[in-house]
């Protein structure tokens, strides 16, 4: 398992996500934190990943529109 620290990480990040987010009208249903399996030599990955789960085909287009109009910045 990774650190606490890196577990953390993840968390805070898939909060600041799930609030920007939030601030542009999009929720995504389904947003956590998981750890990688270890790999075939029982070694940790060392880092935690934030799982955006999945969302409608409407909530989709919404995240895509965000995304253009914030790299048209």
């Amino acid at each position: 398992m990774p650190s606490s620290s890196k577990i953390q990480e993840a968390l805070e990040a898939r909060d600041a996500l799930a609030a920007a987010l939030g601030g542009a009208g999009i929720q995504l249903p389904a947003m956590d934190v998981r750890t990688p399996w270890a790999d075939d030599r029982g070694r940790d990955a060392g880092y935690a990943l934030v799982h955006l789960g999945v969302c409608s085909a409407p909530v989709a287009l919404l995240l895509a529109d965000v995304i253009r109009k914030g790299s048209a910045s």
